[in-house]
Order: structure tokens, then sequence, then C-alpha cells
């Protein structure tokens, strides 16, 4: 799976849909789980989710999508 095309991939559906907008300020990581389909505790998942947050609120997320992958897959970071 490529972490960053999925990544994209929901920041886009999220900024163009109200309703997913929503659902994802009302529920962020259930949204996230949902639009990729891919269930992941807490825990790991919400470094990914302040990521995409950072991303439709417009700021850089590289180093923190670096970070939560490292810790979630258990790679280095490059």
């Amino acid at each position: 799976m490529d972490i960053q095309a999925k990544i994209n991939e929901v920041v886009e559906k999220v900024k163009s849909d109200p309703s997913l907008m929503e659902q994802f300020k009302a529920d962020p990581v259930k949204t996230v789980e949902k639009i990729t389909g891919v269930d992941l505790p807490d825990d790991q998942i919400k470094p990914i989710v302040d990521g995409i947050k950072a991303k439709v609120e417009g700021g850089n997320i590289l180093g923190s999508i670096s970070d939560a992958l490292g810790g979630i897959l258990g790679g280095k970071k490059e």
C-alpha cells in the first residue's frame, strides 16, 4: 500500500465533500478508517490523522507523516 497516496486520497476526499469534512471533524479516526478501509489501533493511526488534519488545513506534514510511518511500520525515517 502506498501510504502517501492514501493520505492524499483522504485529504482530497475530505476537502471535496462537506459531509466527509463534518465526519472528519467529529471523528477523524473512524473517518480515515472508513475512507481507507484500514483499521489500525487508535494510537497508531492518530499521528496519521494529525498529519491529514494539518494538510486539510494547508500545513506541511512531511515530518509528521515520516514520524508516524516510522512508528507504525517499524522502519527507518528517511
